[in-house]
């Protein structure tokens, strides 16, 4: 007998509210909200104040509510490898690493331990299978809202244990769900940034966490000259243009970032566009490997159009992708995600290569 028994994950907010009422009808469900805090402070307080809102949502939903003791798997699995990130030079994205390592990694085994085979979360996407019996990631009803460039990691064994509620709903959808059923969770706003860094300032949660000085280095041009000096890498991303203290008399941008020279490399805006890319730690969705040269559409950011390139695979974990277009300001650390040409289902995706 197939165990159908299922654990939603519940952040406190209104789309996991509305996930567990959906998941949970008709069927043995509990609710589930992960502590993630590594420090005291407003993150914490805010963090506990979610899980109450999670467990008065269960208890009006009438199913268990558990909470998931997650924070040291969460520091030395995202916070961790995040700041090494920065202090590497790169430009990482941390909500990828804790999809693939926390929700569908530590939390489903938390899921299973406790006897629930499926987890359901608010995310929008959604999961179907192919004539193969093989998993898809699809893009979510609610385009806008979809979050399909977060989930590339997930691999086959994962995708065939998860369900998203939501992902044929829109956000019009959901919040009226949530409000019909007297959810205190109905009007609150949509979380946004870093969970853990919540005044988005990345460099001060940085330099306040790190076990390695924060030094001063050169700002060069692109043929090397020192142009001044810069106050640490993790205080620029490319493409700023802000904020970089130095005048030259003309608009300058950060191209690039050396963490071995410990450089910050000044150009033009014309100096930013990139077509050639390779990307590593690949994962593929509806098949292993990538057999031939193919035509996709590909996603430098989360909230970037995605743009025509041709992708081929060049190693065992390595895709070259090369855009008809000219990409701006390509960040290593960062994940290029691909999509079919009708940009519906989710082909694969890897972290940018430096």
């Amino acid at each position: 007998m197939t165990n159908d028994r299922t654990m939603i994950a519940m952040s406190g907010g209104v789309d996991s509210a509305v996930a567990a009422y959906l998941a949970s009808r008709g069927r043995d469900a509990a609710g589930v909200t992960m502590r993630l805090c590594f420090e005291e402070g407003a993150h914490r307080a805010a963090a506990e104040r979610d899980i109450t809102d999670a467990a008065k949502t269960c208890l009006q939903l009438g199913i268990p509510h558990f909470v998931a003791e997650l924070s040291e798997a969460f520091l030395q699995r995202v916070v961790t490898p995040f700041i090494r990130a920065y202090e590497a030079g790169e430009t990482p994205n941390p909500c990828i690493d804790c999809n693939k390592e926390i929700k569908f990694g530590a939390l489903a085994r938390f899921s299973k331990e406790h006897g629930y085979a499926k987890l359901a979360t608010g995310h929008y996407a959604r999961i179907e299978r192919d004539a193969n019996g093989r998993y898809l990631l699809r893009r979510a009803k609610d385009t806008a809202k979809d979050q399909t460039y977060v989930l590339y990691t997930l691999s086959q064994e994962m995708l065939a244990d998860t369900e998203f509620p939501l992902g044929d709903l829109t956000k019009t959808d959901v919040r009226a769900i949530a409000a019909a059923q007297g959810f205190v969770s109905a009007d609150k706003g949509d979380s946004q940034d870093i969970c853990f860094i919540p005044d988005g300032d990345y460099a001060a949660f940085i330099a306040a966490h790190s076990q390695t000085p924060i030094t001063r280095g050169a700002f060069l041009s692109l043929d090397g000259q020192v142009l001044g000096e810069h106050r640490g890498l993790i205080h620029y991303t490319v493409g700023q243009r802000k904020g970089l203290g130095i005048a030259l008399g003309r608009p300058a941008f950060v191209v690039r970032k050396s963490a071995t020279d410990n450089s910050v490399t000044l150009g033009e805006n014309a100096d930013l566009f990139t077509r050639r890319l390779t990307v590593k730690n690949i994962n593929l969705i509806p098949f292993d490997t990538l057999h031939a040269p193919t035509m996709l559409l590909a996603k430098a950011r989360y909230r970037q159009d995605a743009a025509l390139a041709r992708v081929e695979q060049t190693g065992p974990d390595e895709l070259t992708v090369e855009f008809e277009e000219p990409q701006r300001a390509v960040c290593a650390g960062q994940s290029l995600v691909l999509y079919d040409r009708d940009c519906d289902y989710v082909v694969g995706g890897g972290k940018i290569n430096a």
